[in-house]
Formats: structure tokens, sequence, C-alpha cells
């Protein structure tokens, strides 16, 4: 795909995860800072596939310093493949959380088009989206790679598993917009697993 192309479709993923006074801030960034980026979200060279796994479980005191938090606990899984067609590495997004008021786990999936974006030339981000309109959220890193840091506005979400369609939004308010997940082994994203071949890997210690 022509770069014409790829950058539209990543702004486009992005626009929900940066304020208007940002975008102009917004470029892509050029292939030695997405290969350096890739190296440190998957905690080294990401090869033919990798995973990276975040997770945070809000506990009553922070969730009684921010009353106005919908999300309990969330995963995010970001997975990395390189396809033989380009050779080039494409990122993928899945997250799982939970509501703070309502029963459920809840899931989210999207692509990150491959393209890596830079916000005022300081902090490199995944522009990601689900598809149809969906929405998107941006991942970045923290210094030093152990926590990963979401910013999203509205997202599109449906029940775990749900055979059918139900599909829903996770819309930020003042204390859901940005969420600060930790570095953890991959096998507690497990449950994010599409398939038994995957579940294996991510199982693997």
């Amino acid at each position: 795909m022509k770069l014409a192309v790829i950058l539209p479709l990543a702004l486009v993923a992005f626009i929900g995860v940066a304020r208007a006074e940002e975008a102009d801030d917004i470029r892509e960034a050029s292939k030695a800072e997405a290969e350096t980026f890739n190296a440190r979200m998957y905690a080294g060279p990401p090869g033919s596939k990798a995973y990276a796994c975040f997770v945070r479980r809000y506990d009553a005191a922070h969730l009684a310093r921010h009353p106005k938090q919908k999300v309990a606990s969330m995963k995010l899984l970001v997975s990395g493949e390189t396809y033989e067609a380009d050779m080039q590495l494409h990122n993928s997004f899945r997250i799982g959380f939970q509501y703070r008021h309502r029963t459920g786990d809840f899931d989210s999936s999207g692509s990150c088009h491959h393209t890596v974006l830079t916000k005022d030339g300081s902090e490199v981000r995944l522009g990601c989206g689900v598809d149809c309109e969906g929405g998107g959220l941006g991942i970045a890193l923290s210094k030093d790679d152990k926590s990963a840091i979401v910013r999203l506005e509205s997202i599109r979400v449906w029940l775990h598993k749900a055979t059918e369609a139900d599909d829903q939004a996770l819309v930020a308010g003042s204390d859901d917009g940005i969420f600060r997940l930790e570095r953890t082994d991959n096998s507690e994203c497990a449950a994010l697993a599409y398939d038994r071949k995957e579940l294996a890997v991510l199982r693997h210690k």
C-alpha cells in the first residue's frame, strides 16, 4: 500500500485519540524510529511474530480518587507479525476490560496499520483503529518501557465471546481518557487469544 493511502488511514484512526489542537504536531515516524519503537514494545527485535501484554487492575483507593472512572480493569495485548508479501511488521491490538458498575467482560480489537506516529517529536505512538469507523486509540510507552499509555476518546466494544452483534462503545470521560497499564507476562493476556495456537504461545513461559 502506498504511503499516500497508509498515512490518511493512520490519521483517521488517530483522530479519536488526539485533540484538535494537537493534530498538527503528528507526523509519520521514520523507518528507524518505527523499528526502535517496535523493539521497545516487544522488548527486543520482534522477528516474524511477537506479543506484548499490559495489565491494570484498579484498586479501591484509586477508584475512590477517580469517582467518574468507568473502567475497573483493563488488559492490552499488542501483536506484531511480519507478512511475507511486503516483509514489514504489521501491528494490531486487543483489549479486554471490566466496567466498574456493570457485569461482564468486554473486548475490542483492531489494526495499527504498521504506521507509528510521533507527537511533538517527543513521543512515539501506535495509531490503531477498529474496523467500520469503530473509533481508535493511541498506544505509547513509558520512558522505561515498563508501561503502556493508552489514549482514547471513543472505541467500539462488545461482550467477550459474544455470539450475536451487541456493539457498544467505551466513551472517554474525565477519568477514562488515559490508561497506564503495566507490562507483564504474556500469559496474563491469554484470555484475549484468537485460537488455540496463539493461546499456547501466550501461555508459554
